[in-house]
């Protein structure tokens, strides 16, 4: 990926390559250009993870996706200009205002997965933080990004969550990937762990415990 010389931009993409953050001296204005730019940039990154799953009713949601690369370029940028900043924070980390579903969480995860990273540095650095409230707040709402982090999630009815069976099988792989045990052991998502494994669960997963038993 090249340098836009957009700090927004510089910004996802060395997060999105590397694993990496660069940190400005200040926040800047997100311009128009870099929106288009980033909403192209995120259909495409959108359209190579949808070959592993190759639904015709899942979408890029560009709302949902440049929402959530804004969400995770400022928050990243808080960590250390935070001078002024306390009185902007509901406007540089805004909550989402379109629909929650499939394709809107799929979209955004492209740049909240990289959240809880985030989180955890914030919270090392003040746990009395009012923007690690926030980030986990958002998290909670699109909690599929969360898988492994230690997030408390409440009154989630999950045959509901996970009727969608493309957003069931995403979800249930990332919780084998992360190993995020509190959720696999869920009696719904244990019940639905256990019988895709079927006689291969030692391998998938020794550890885990059927708790329908």
């Amino acid at each position: 990926m090249m340098k836009t010389k957009s700090p927004f931009l510089d910004t996802l993409f060395l997060l999105l390559k590397d694993e990496c953050i660069t940190i400005f001296t200040d926040i800047q204005e997100i311009s128009e250009k870099e929106i288009l730019d980033a909403t192209d940039y995120f259909e495409s990154e959108f359209e190579k993870e949808r070959l592993e799953f190759l639904s015709e009713t899942i979408r890029y949601d560009k709302e949902a996706a440049v929402w959530a690369a804004k969400v995770l370029y400022h928050s990243a940028q808080l960590h250390l200009v935070r001078k002024n900043t306390a009185k902007d924070l509901d406007k540089l980390i805004p909550p989402f205002k379109g629909i929650i579903d499939v394709s809107s969480i799929l979209s955004a995860d492209l740049s909240l997965r990289f959240l809880p990273q985030i989180i955890s540095v914030l919270q090392s650095a003040d746990p009395e933080d009012p923007l690690v409230k926030m980030l986990e707040n958002i998290l909670k709402q699109f909690h599929y990004s969360a898988v492994g982090f230690d997030i408390e999630l409440e009154n989630v009815n999950w045959e509901e969550e996970l009727k969608d069976s493309t957003y069931r099988k995403l979800y249930l792989e990332r919780i084998v990937e992360k190993k995020a045990h509190s959720l696999a052991e869920i009696p719904y998502i244990n019940r639905l762990l256990i019988a895709e494994f079927g006689l291969h669960k030692n391998i998938f997963w020794r550890e885990l415990k059927n708790i329908n038993e």
